[in-house]
């Protein structure tokens, strides 16, 4: 089921604003999803009556479905695509306010928002989300021109899980973290060179992890505006890991409380 913060991006009729998804699950989340909004649905004649079928269940109009050959995926998709026989020409999610995401960490005692510091990679960012769905995080923020709009790579890549994860665009990081903070969150930024190991911190109370690009990290401003800095305890022969590997192991050890 969609998270309640969401509405439908548009009330129009344009669909030249869509995006196009792929894949079995991440096509099926998006039925699923009420607030997605779909103009439509390609489906091969093997795929098509288990499309059909679920359609029906989430009463979808199942006359958006078009019965199409493989060959014409390639017309709609990257030749690297793995489509599964299946995609669907949709509107992208709308952003969900901040106000409303603290609005809703108030009855949630270990609440944990993840921030992204120009992370501007859709398929980094794809699985991050799939971290944030499977680690309890309540939602995802990034600033809005630093980071990648709604794609199919991206929601590919978080398997779907971004139909049910709200994630929040704002125009600045810094006065977000701030917000976060009046809110009663601790602001920890994910930094190599910190001094103090992520296995040692506070892991109770509401929680904002902060993280930055692979290669510049959080920019100064971001980071003078954590509350504290933490690093991962890696083997020394390996410099940094993947900013979604390691996103995916701080949400998960930010989730044992």
């Amino acid at each position: 089921m969609a998270h309640k913060f969401y509405k439908s991006t548009s009330q129009s009729t344009n669909p030249a604003k869509g995006i196009i998804l792929y894949g079995k699950h991440p096509v099926s989340q998006a039925i699923a999803n009420p607030n997605r909004v779909f103009y439509q649905i390609f489906a091969t004649a093997e795929v098509a009556p288990e499309i059909k079928s679920l359609m029906a269940k989430e009463k979808r109009d199942v006359s958006l479905l078009k019965i199409v050959e493989r060959k014409e995926f390639d017309k709609l998709l990257p030749k690297e695509a793995v489509h599964q026989g299946v995609a669907a020409w949709v509107e992208p999610l709308e952003s969900v306010a901040l106000e409303d995401v603290i609005a809703r960490c108030e009855k949630i005692e270990n609440a944990r928002i993840l921030i992204l510091d120009q992370v501007t990679d859709p398929q980094n960012v794809g699985a991050i989300i799939r971290s944030c769905a499977a680690f309890g995080a309540v939602a995802l923020v990034v600033q809005d021109k630093n980071s990648p709009q709604e794609s199919g790579a991206m929601v590919k890549a978080s398997a779907g899980t971004i139909e049910f994860l709200p994630i929040c665009r704002v125009i600045n990081l810094s006065r977000a973290i701030d917000a976060l903070k009046k809110a009663g969150f601790w602001c920890v930024g994910l930094d190599g060179y910190a001094e103090v190991t992520l296995d040692k911190v506070n892991k109770s109370g509401k929680i904002a992890l902060i993280m930055g690009s692979e290669g510049k990290g959080m920019r100064r401003l971001v980071e003078e505006n954590c509350d504290q800095t933490v690093k991962l305890v890696l083997d020394p022969k390996v410099e940094s890991l993947n900013v979604s590997t390691a996103a995916a192991i701080a949400l998960y050890e930010f989730s044992k409380f």
